[in-house]
């Protein structure tokens, strides 16, 4: 398993579902489906979501790293 970051390439929104599916080994549209999928149910998917989003660093390129 890989480090959980958001990654620069490959983001819709914020790149959480990006992150989650790299993290776990799936294509990022599956894990997308399956997180729209999720809010048809009820919880806090969505705050979930946007807690991911600001809590995850992004992930640093080479022009980020010092």
């Amino acid at each position: 398993m890989t480090a959980l970051v958001r990654p620069r390439n490959g983001r819709v929104i914020g790149g959480v579902c990006a992150a989650l599916a790299r993290r776990f080994g799936t294509s990022a549209n599956t894990m997308r489906v399956v997180f729209v999928v999720s809010c048809l149910l009820p919880g806090p998917q969505f705050l979930l979501y946007l807690a991911l989003w600001v809590f995850l660093p992004a992930e640093k390129t080479a022009e980020t790293a010092w």
